[in-house]
């Protein structure tokens, strides 16, 4: 059974979602960022998996369910901490950001029976979701991050390798507030939704 990985910043004003403000004031955005994680974590806890990791930088708050174990972030590049994260597992795993509250246990539900590698592109050129039959962190290492072209360098990386590689759907990061009004209209029963429309409409501002 698989290993889910998520790979998260705790949700403090100032410190994520740093481009939904403006409009949002970091407290706003932080309370985003929290909603969207608290998702993203019960999306895990509803798909089947071998262990849950959160590998987190920051401290695990009250948002933080049971059934995580919670692994600190290494230093360096985003490639780094993606390998680092990959390096703990010691069979099949898969990974998300904490940027995609609509995702949904059944993307999630993944089978290595038939290739050696999931890619999740995302539609700002990087990737929200990359699974390995078998960790390398080598995978990862030099991979340019952040840019228009890290999901396209990353599964080349994939397929150079010689992995039978398996894509899963496109989905989009929330990044902007634009990003943010079309996520939740994905996903409108979520707390993700729900906290949006109650910023939108000036509760508790």
């Amino acid at each position: 059974m698989t290993t889910l990985l998520v790979i998260a910043k705790e949700p403090r004003p100032g410190r994520v979602k740093t481009r939904l403000t403006p409009p949002f004031t970091p407290e706003e955005a932080a309370a985003l960022a929290e909603a969207s994680l608290v998702d993203t974590l019960h999306v895990l806890l509803a798909t089947p998996a071998r262990r849950r990791v959160l590998v987190l930088d920051g401290a695990p708050g009250p948002w933080l369910p049971p059934g995580f174990d919670v692994v600190p972030q290494c230093g360096g590049g985003l490639d780094e901490r993606l390998a680092a994260a990959f390096a703990g597992c010691d069979g099949p795993a898969l990974l998300i950001g904490m940027d995609t509250p609509q995702v949904t246990p059944a993307l999630l539900t993944v089978d290595f029976a038939d290739c050696d590698a999931y890619f999740g592109p995302a539609e700002d050129g990087g990737f929200w979701a990359l699974g390995l039959a078998d960790p390398d962190p080598a995978l990862l290492r030099g991979v340019p991050m952040s840019t228009p072209t890290t999901g396209a360098v990353q599964r080349a990386r994939l397929t150079a390798a010689g992995l039978r590689v398996r894509d899963l759907p496109p989905l989009r990061d929330v990044d902007t507030a634009y990003d943010a009004e079309l996520v939740a209209a994905e996903a409108p029963e979520g707390r993700f939704a729900k906290e949006l429309a109650r910023l939108r409409t000036g509760v508790g501002r």
